[in-house]
């Protein structure tokens, strides 16, 4: 199996503890990857690298921020490495974003309205039994 780190540079202490979780992740990106996208739509077949990449960066955000459970260098290590995304935890830092799925969400020119994305609308405002899916990830709702 190969390793989640892709440079030569030895990773800090505490890297052993969160390596099989990460390589774990790694392998379901690469079995997403390699899923067949027959009968899917174009954006749909793209769904589950999103939730993966949303995992892996929540992971360790999670370790870093909540549970305190890893070191500063660890993280920048990880951050540098670009096992998670900073621009995602940079978001996640700041209020009413905790939730967010992903970054394309937030993005206005990717609609028509010039708006958020459908899953930022609280489940509050929207009609009663209606099913909302983010188009560009499949998000269900990360308005909270």
């Amino acid at each position: 199996m190969p390793k989640v780190r892709r440079s030569k540079k030895s990773p800090p202490d505490g890297w052993e503890l969160i390596e099989p979780t990460l390589e774990e992740l790694e392998a379901k990106m690469r079995e997403a990857e390699t899923e067949p996208h027959e009968g899917k739509r174009k954006q749909e077949s793209l769904w589950p690298i999103f939730k993966i990449h949303h995992q892996k960066s929540r992971y360790i955000y999670d370790l870093y921020y909540r549970r305190k459970a890893i070191s500063r260098e660890l993280y920048d290590f990880c951050i540098a490495e670009k096992v998670a995304d900073p621009n995602l935890i940079a978001k996640w830092k700041k209020i009413g974003y905790e939730n967010l799925c992903c970054l394309r969400c937030i993005q206005t020119r990717d609609t028509n309205f010039g708006t958020n994305c459908i899953c930022r609308v609280p489940k509050g405002k929207l009609e009663e039994g209606r099913i909302v899916e983010c188009i560009h990830c499949g998000c269900r709702g990360c308005s909270g």
